[in-house]
């Protein structure tokens, strides 16, 4: 049974903490259920800009989010005490919200979520770009980096941004990556009376920056650019790199063993130029990846290629294998590209995965390609050789020239 709130009229099966969604037209928006639910709640949290939208209510306490906010978010938490809490957000609190992360926090039987039309939903209808042919990305507190990602000819593209910096920083990514003909819409304050639209390409945007960016807006990017694959194997030319990066083919061989998917993470162990890693990430946006890399260099070199791919959430660990490797987050697959050969690596890697998880050694020496072929008698799985050729001139003619031939061990954990 609930109450006229739409609230359960037992405390005992109410949750704790209702967010609320507000659009642009603020408290003259919300429907007079939802008004009676922020009246009748002890404790209001929000932003300060979404406090000052509430009318005043005596005796109700109001609280602004911490900052750092998930620092700082369970003490607040533990002070609410048993009064029945409401927590403002803008739009839908599931996208990209704080919704989203009450719920990670307390659990979804302890959060009710009661959405506003999102600014995502106002800016594909004003847009006239249907769910199916545009892709959402948020840089609110992000690395705008992962943008580039998601670049490819006629692509459409939504972005969440946090303030008014943001069209001038998307635009120099798009004009950087050779997008810089991609049209940048500003649509702002969605919803309101205030609502507004500007429109330039990036380069124009460089050039000549419109005045008056609101706060609150989306941006819409209909993408103008040289095609990029959202493949494994991309062209060698695509890193920055010594000499020590696992190139294209090899790549796409290895990535094909380790089977990425939705949520895993991945060990890049020896990583090089990071390569491996990045295009795990790029095969989905909640795909994580820790790069452990003894030089410090690399470790750089690892860091600028991942910002220039969209992967910036690359966790770069430098140390060496297998010490590096103590504390880190369970994988769900292994590559190892370099060090095979020092003790305990191989068996800390062994030992890190879960059932089902996979691992992927390459090695080009005879000392490496030994103790694959030992693991392989001992623990069965793949091994094989690859070898590459490319034609290239030979005098007046063409002719065949080999890479360095590489071993390839691919194991899965079964128990």
């Amino acid at each position: 049974m609930v109450n006229a709130t739409g609230v359960p009229a037992d405390p005992a099966l109410r949750p704790r903490i209702t967010v609320v969604g507000i659009g642009a037209d603020g408290w003259d928006g919300l429907p007079e259920r939802l008004r009676g639910v922020v009246r009748g709640a002890g404790v209001v949290l929000g932003g300060s800009r979404h406090l000052g939208l509430v009318p005043p209510v005596a005796g109700q306490r109001r609280e602004t989010w911490p900052s750092p906010l998930r620092a700082g978010l369970p003490a607040l938490l533990d002070s609410l005490g048993t009064a029945p809490v409401v927590a403002l957000a803008s739009g839908d609190p599931m996208v990209s919200g704080i919704g989203t992360t009450l719920v990670e926090v307390l659990g979804a039987g302890a959060v009710l979520i009661e959405p506003a039309v999102s600014s995502v939903a106002l800016a594909r209808a004003r847009m006239g770009w249907s769910a199916e042919s545009s892709e959402v990305v948020t840089v609110v507190g992000r690395d705008a980096h992962l943008l580039l990602r998601s670049l490819a000819p006629g692509h459409r593209v939504l972005v969440l941004s946090a303030d008014r910096s943001a069209p001038g920083v998307v635009a120099g990514l798009l004009a950087g990556a050779g997008y810089g003909e991609s049209t940048v819409t500003v649509l702002g304050d969605l919803g309101a009376a205030t609502e507004s639209r500007t429109a330039a390409t990036a380069n124009g945007w460089l050039a000549d920056p419109p005045s008056g960016v609101p706060a609150l807006h989306v941006l819409a990017l209909d993408l103008r650019g040289p095609g990029v694959s959202w493949a494994t194997g991309l062209p060698d030319e695509a890193y920055e790199h010594d000499g020590q990066l696992t190139r294209r083919d090899l790549r796409a061989a290895a990535l094909a063993r380790l089977a990425p998917a939705p949520g895993a993470h991945l060990w890049d162990v020896g990583a090089g130029a990071g390569s491996v890693g990045i295009e795990w990430l790029r095969t989905h946006p909640t795909c994580r990846a820790t790069a452990v890399e003894t030089r410090g260099e690399r470790a750089a070199r690892v860091r600028r290629n991942a910002a220039r791919l969209g992967v910036p959430t690359l966790t770069v660990v430098e140390g060496t294998a297998p010490e590096a490797l103590a504390g880190l987050p369970v994988p769900d697959a292994v590559f190892v590209g370099g060090g095979a050969t020092r003790p305990g690596v191989l068996d800390a890697c062994l030992g890190a995965l879960r059932p089902g998880g996979r691992l992927v050694v390459h090695g080009v020496t005879l000392e490496t390609e030994r103790v694959l072929a030992d693991a392989y008698l001992l623990h069965g799985g793949e091994l094989s050789r690859l070898a590459v050729e490319s034609a290239a001139p030979l005098g007046a003619f063409t002719g065949w020239t080999p890479a360095r031939t590489v071993t390839q061990w691919a194991w899965t954990r079964r128990r």
